[in-house]
């Protein structure tokens, strides 16, 4: 058995565009011109062993609506048949199109998905009235989708929307409902409301056969969800071990000389060493930030890559990290903008007596703004020289991926290649406070860093922190998804 989608709407409101996004692949054409689907067309969208298809349906848009209207109460008379099969398929394209969306709606699908445009006001847009009166003569359930609202927000504003628009669409349609779905800025938690939804007003009799292809569009996300956790985890273990040696040995006078020149405001240059360690664990972060946006972003079916500039900006921040300097350093933090602070170098102490992780201070990055400076832990009883992320710094890159993660779980594949941008306003302090509600586990859980526990054995200790950490931000983003998880 089957169950039909058809995605109609005002030509040029983004239908392709969100199917692109369903589907998780490139389909059909997406220019900023009317009339570019000319024909229905229709996909796989999943299926299950028992044999259950959900299809979706692209179809071309309405164009002028009211005309439409008109045509096609004429349509059952001889010559109202000739100017819609014969006349309008030869002088005028575009209109023979929208009544081919009409048709595919009327004899193709179990239910409408009609896509509006969020920023029109319901009232003033004069194509919706005859659109909704179409669909209204149909007959068909209708589930009307609010897109291009913009960056994602709050759950309260995406609510007022959705009630201004279901009046509007309650005054012609029986079984009807509205939820808020953008092509570019949706997340997979909202395509599960969408089936709902959907579930809720399709023909009793498909009401099984589409819960069994809901759950197995669930689960499917679920694993894209569980792999994304592990490439987290992965991510966090390998910068909590990383560390770059100083091989030189240092006697407690020269100790002392070279934090004194590290810190000191008036000193002429910074520790050489120091600051190819540095240099050389800020590159393996950002490569190693790159190569995992890069799976994350394949891995939720989007195109493009992580972009080179994110290593060319921290690198430039860190290139002006001089001892002379160090109080106004600006190292930035935060992977939608790179990611550059926070080091920790444990100091041949040689026999000075410092006491054991004396904390000189630490780089903070503070997401998406400028760090303090650099500072280093220096502790007791080291052989060699080492320099390695502070506890500060790994306690931010928590906060980081958790913030990559809603980047790009939230980025449609309609909307082209990836392309990294600034987070929605609401989204650092809903992060900062998911995270910190799971700092004291977090710290336990990378302790072992410091004595040379391997990535492989951290990252199993990081998963389950960090996962509950996206499951609660997801979860108070979208209180609906509470049932997934």
């Amino acid at each position: 058995m089957s169950v039909s989608l058809s995605v109609a709407a005002h030509t040029n409101v983004g239908k392709t565009t969100l199917v692109r996004t369903l589907l998780k692949r490139d389909i059909g054409e997406v220019a900023d011109r009317p009339h570019v689907t000319e024909l229905a067309e229709r996909h796989t969208l999943i299926d299950t062993p028992q044999g259950d298809v959900l299809y979706l349906w692209d179809t071309p848009g309405f164009g002028d609506s009211a005309r439409l209207l008109k045509r096609l109460k004429n349509s059952g008379n001889p010559i109202g048949w000739l100017q819609t099969q014969v006349w309008d398929r030869l002088v005028d394209r575009p209109f023979f199109c929208s009544q081919q969306a009409f048709r595919n709606v009327r004899d193709e699908s179990d239910l409408v998905l009609y896509l509006v445009n969020a920023a029109e006001d319901p009232s003033s847009a004069a194509y919706v009235e005859a659109e909704l009166q179409i669909l209204a003569w149909i007959g068909k359930p209708v589930l009307l989708l609010l897109n291009q609202v913009g960056p994602p927000r709050a759950r309260e504003a995406e609510a007022a929307d959705e009630a201004r628009w279901a009046k509007r669409l309650a005054a012609h349609v029986r079984d009807q409902a509205v939820v808020t779905l953008d092509a570019f800025a949706r997340c997979w938690v909202q395509e599960d409301r969408l089936l709902g939804a959907a579930n809720a007003l399709v023909d009793a009799a498909r009401r099984d056969e589409l819960e069994r292809l809901r759950a197995a569009w669930r689960a499917r996300n679920l694993e894209v969800f569980e792999a994304s956790m592990r490439i987290l985890s992965a991510h966090v273990a390998q910068t909590a071990t990383d560390r770059e040696a100083m091989p030189e040995r240092l006697d407690p006078g020269a100790l002392a000389q070279r934090v004194k020149g590290l810190f000191a405001r008036n000193a002429t240059r910074a520790d050489p060493e120091v600051e190819r360690a540095m240099g050389t664990l800020t590159k393996r972060l950002d490569e190693r930030l790159r190569a995992d946006t890069d799976r994350l972003i394949a891995l939720h079916g989007l195109a493009g890559q992580a972009k080179q500039r994110i290593l060319a900006r921290a690198a430039g921040q860190f290139d002006v990290a001089k001892a002379a300097d160090v109080a106004g350093t600006g190292l930035v933090g935060g992977v939608l903008t790179g990611a550059a602070g926070g080091l920790a170098a444990d100091l041949s102490t040689g026999g000075l007596s410092l006491g054991a992780g004396m904390l000189i201070g630490a780089i903070l990055g503070a997401l998406g703004a400028g760090g303090a400076a650099r500072a280093y832990n220096i502790l007791q009883g080291q052989e060699d020289g080492r320099v390695r992320w502070s506890a500060d710094f790994l306690a931010q890159r928590a906060r980081a991926v958790v913030l990559l993660y809603l980047a790009v779980a939230h980025y449609g594949r309609g909307r082209g290649a990836w392309v990294e941008g600034e987070a929605p306003a609401h989204w650092p302090a809903l992060v900062e406070e998911v995270v910190r509600e799971r700092d004291a586990a977090l710290s336990t859980a990378w302790a072992p860093a410091a004595d040379g526990t391997t990535p492989d054995d951290l990252a199993p200790r990081l998963e389950p922190i960090l996962a509950a950490a996206v499951r609660d931000a997801l979860v108070r983003l979208y209180p609906e998804a509470r049932a997934i998880f």
